[in-house]
């Protein structure tokens, strides 16, 4: 047996060896570094080949390049709304938008989101009026229709959004078609015979380079994107499929939050597709004149100010953390937040607990059914932390709860594909638009009263009523939810 032993010794040497490395390489996350060393103290060996894939650190590189020509234009810009903002200059924010200067100069200064304002904004809340003015959209469409999609999937939906895809592309319109290769992994090569012969592009973001192993599944494209003629965008938390229309009887109905946007906001969704398919792409998008066209006053006349967040793991800064908690600690009188998952991180705990003990209406709408089960687990157990503290906290039960939206005071509001968890917050690449505008921020705000009608709430006192075998899942799920 002594050769068990050595082999023991040698498997137990190089473990430490592994854990050491880990710890060196995972130098931002003192939470997921210890996360990962449970999992080679759990699976030695096999737990660092989950790291390589799964916990790979990519801040700080540089996945995304302009041109020369397009980069000194956005920083000419970006500039001079920092100086504006600085100075108090920026004369045109109206006293409103101007309380929230802060929030602005953040994002602009460390995210290039500059500011616009000649914007409209329309709302929808479930798949099927979403995906029906989607449709007639693509059918106007003129010179050229760009769209991302995290999930896409091969079901009557799926077919009827590339069916006019690849009409349009006959037609002469440029069509470009980008997935995640992860989220869409069910997709095969016939799903874009036609719309390829027709002329279309497709592309599929870190995609796998050797059959059934991805070394970057961790790092998804979690953003839903969609440009049409450089005048309408759209943007928010429905995928492609028939469960987003209603139609999955294990969810039900489909709660979700969808913009469709117009005015010069959409230059900035269109800047950020492009960076993404000229990652992804092998044939790249030239920066031209007809992705960025002249205002055109399209549809409603509000005027909306609005920032494009984009944030992902390559990034120095975790762009959504420091936002969240700004928009938190900005908070006067409310704060309204709806996820499909709540895995927030320390830092916005206490934010939130704050707030609420600071005499803040604070609360918190997440779904009663669960898609992955651990990160449910593990969402009630950090709600259970805020219970304490006085937040309010709904369990919508009328269907499946997907949004991803913050409103504050009524006032300015956040609504995108981010979702309140340290995968949003740190690992996927994801996009929201803030919203500095009083009656869109409202009409949130009455969706989120209208959605409590289909919510249980869930009381301390309830929560103390939870299972063994439920307090036993919920402290499992948050060891494990930086890595979940």
């Amino acid at each position: 047996m002594d050769w068990v032993s050595h082999a023991l010794t040698v498997l137990f040497i190089i473990n430490i060896l592994l854990a050491l490395t880990v710890v060196f390489l995972e130098r931002r996350n003192v939470a997921a570094t210890w996360s990962w060393l449970m999992v080679l103290l759990f699976i030695p060996i096999l737990g660092f080949l989950l790291y390589v894939m799964l916990g790979q650190n990519l801040s700080r590189r540089k996945l995304y390049k302009w041109n020369r020509r397009m980069q000194e234009r956005v920083q000419t810009v970006i500039s001079e709304q920092r100086e504006q903002l600085m100075s108090g200059t920026m004369t045109y924010l109206d006293p409103m938008v101007n309380q929230y200067r802060d929030l602005i100069y953040l994002n602009v200064s460390s995210n290039d989101a500059f500011i616009t304002q000649d914007n409209g904004v329309d709302i929808f809340t479930d798949g099927v009026s979403k995906f029906n003015d989607l449709l007639m959209k693509i059918e106007a469409a003129e010179t050229h229709i760009h769209m991302q999609y995290y999930i896409v999937k091969n079901d009557s939906l799926g077919q009827k959004i590339m069916q006019a895809l690849t009409k349009k592309a006959e037609q002469g319109v440029i069509v470009r078609f980008l997935y995640d290769d992860i989220g869409s992994r069910s997709l095969k090569d016939a799903f874009f015979r036609d719309f390829l012969k027709a002329g279309g592009q497709k592309a599929a973001f870190f995609p796998s380079r050797i059959p059934y192993l991805n070394y970057r599944v961790n790092y998804r494209n979690h953003r839903k994107l969609v440009i049409i003629d450089g005048e309408i965008g759209y943007m928010g938390g429905f995928n492609v499929g028939n469960e987003y229309l209603g139609l999955d009887p294990r969810f039900g109905f489909w709660r979700d939050t969808h913009l469709r946007l117009t005015g010069s906001v959409v230059r900035a969704l269109q800047s950020r597709f492009i960076l993404d398919w000229n990652l992804a792409a092998a044939t790249p998008v030239e920066v031209d004149q007809c992705y960025f066209p002249e205002r055109k006053e399209i549809g409603s006349k509000q005027h909306v100010p609005m920032q494009i967040i984009a944030s992902g793991p390559n990034e120095e800064w975790p762009h959504f953390v420091y936002t969240f908690l700004k928009m938190i600690h900005m908070a006067k009188s409310r704060i309204l937040l709806q996820t499909p998952y709540f895995i927030p991180e320390e830092s916005m705990l206490n934010a939130l607990r704050i707030a609420a003990l600071s005499g803040i209406d604070v609360r918190i709408m997440i779904p009663q059914k669960a898609d992955h089960l651990f990160v449910h687990w593990a969402s009630l157990y950090y709600v259970g932390e805020l219970l304490r503290a006085g937040v309010k906290c709904y369990l919508y039960d009328y269907g499946f709860l997907h949004a991803k939206t913050i409103v504050i005071d009524g006032k300015v509001a956040s609504v995108g594909t981010a979702n309140f968890d340290i995968r949003s917050l740190r690992l996927n690449f994801e996009t929201n638009a803030l919203m500095y505008h009083v009656e869109t921020a409202k009409k949130l705000e009455n969706i989120f009263w209208k959605d409590m009608e289909g919510c249980m709430e869930l009381t301390l006192e309830e929560y103390e009523k939870r299972s063994l075998r439920i307090r036993f899942l919920e402290s499992i799920s948050k060891l494990i939810s930086p890595i979940l």
